[in-house]
């Protein structure tokens, strides 16, 4: 997507002028949507979604749509957000290929040149459309299970090295796209420049897996920085752990802590040494009877945050410890 243009005097002022005509037309020509994205799906886990990159406010509004069981959509260049919801509906619906679901979204757009859009569909089957009328260097690369597309880009190296990335890259499928878009910053990028970035997965069945009933496990976005695709992978770490957080807190039940202590684990294990997930394995372990282990980590978690001793205290998962002297210890603070 385009960056909205350096101009003398205030863009209101420009676009309500009618004495430069030149100018407006190139005003109107620069803020059209590019930018370069990847549309994926993981048929181990049933993930789906979009990632993208642009020299463009909050592209995230506009190119990427998913939705779980079905397919992603990426729509830029001279992009139009309501195609993301049509070829969904389309796939759904009419049940159609990619390829067809861009040829009838397209059929009665005589704007249909300036557009590029990608799109996978839950099985695998994917399709990319890039217009003649693209900026260059324009263009895309599909296979099984993933297309990825661009305008406007430093060099055709920018989709080739996305491709190669995303085949050989491991993790889920929100870590893969945004390796995808390193791989794409890497090799050149948006000739213009970064701005905004995002990052949408969805997934059959995580609706009922959490309090929040949607299917969308990741909804990342970054409207406005100098390196958005680094601050999209900060904001994805955060991610990752608050997800194995919220995915332990569904085993919160008798018979169900193992379950829990094990996702929390995982996490640790991954990620190192985090309060918040070092306090609520420690929840699980004391409801599990795992007295020892949840006194370590208790003792972990208040090392790097004194601040969560009143809610220890007053926390009810750690009754079975009230009366141990070494928990008493720990929250009196000797």
């Amino acid at each position: 997507m385009s960056a909205m243009p350096t101009v003398s005097a205030p863009l209101g002022s420009v676009l309500s002028s009618a004495s430069e005509p030149v100018r407006l037309a190139r005003v109107r020509h620069l803020i059209h949507k590019s930018t370069f994205s990847i549309v994926a799906t993981d048929h181990v886990t049933g993930e789906i979604g979009c990632a993208v990159q642009s020299r463009y406010f909050a592209v995230g509004n506009v190119v990427p749509w998913a939705k779980a069981g079905v397919g992603a959509v990426a729509t830029q260049a001279a992009g139009v957000a309501a195609f993301g919801p049509r070829i969904l509906a389309l796939l759904e619906l009419e049940r159609l290929l990619p390829e067809a679901a861009i040829a009838a979204a397209l059929a009665d757009d005589e704007q249909r040149e300036t557009r590029q859009l990608g799109v996978v569909r839950a099985d695998g089957a994917s399709a990319a459309h890039t217009g003649s009328e693209c900026n260059s260097w324009a263009g895309h690369r599909t296979g099984a299970g993933y297309a990825v597309q661009g305008n406007i880009l430093a060099a055709e190296d920018v989709v080739l090295d996305m491709e190669r990335a995303f085949l050989r890259s491991t993790g889920s499928l929100a870590e893969r796209l945004v390796t995808a878009l390193e791989a794409g910053q890497a090799a050149g990028g948006d000739s213009r420049g970064q701005q905004s970035a995002a990052v949408v997965v969805e997934r059959p069945g995580a609706a009922a897996e959490t309090r929040e009933g949607i299917d969308r496990v990741c909804d990342l976005r970054v409207d406005d920085h100098a390196k958005p695709i680094d601050e999209l992978r900060r904001l994805l770490g955060i991610h990752l752990r608050w997800d194995a957080l919220r995915r332990a807190s569904a085993h919160y039940a008798p018979g169900r802590y193992e379950d829990g202590i094990a996702i929390l684990s995982a996490a640790l294990e991954r990620f190192g040494a985090d309060a918040t997930i070092l306090y609520d394995l420690a929840c699980f372990e004391c409801l599990d009877g795992r007295s020892d282990d949840a006194l370590a980590h208790v003792r972990a978690a208040l090392e790097l945050d004194p601040q969560l001793r009143a809610a220890i205290v007053a926390d009810g998962d750690f009754a079975a410890l009230a009366d141990d002297a070494r928990f008493r210890a720990l929250v009196e603070g000797r």
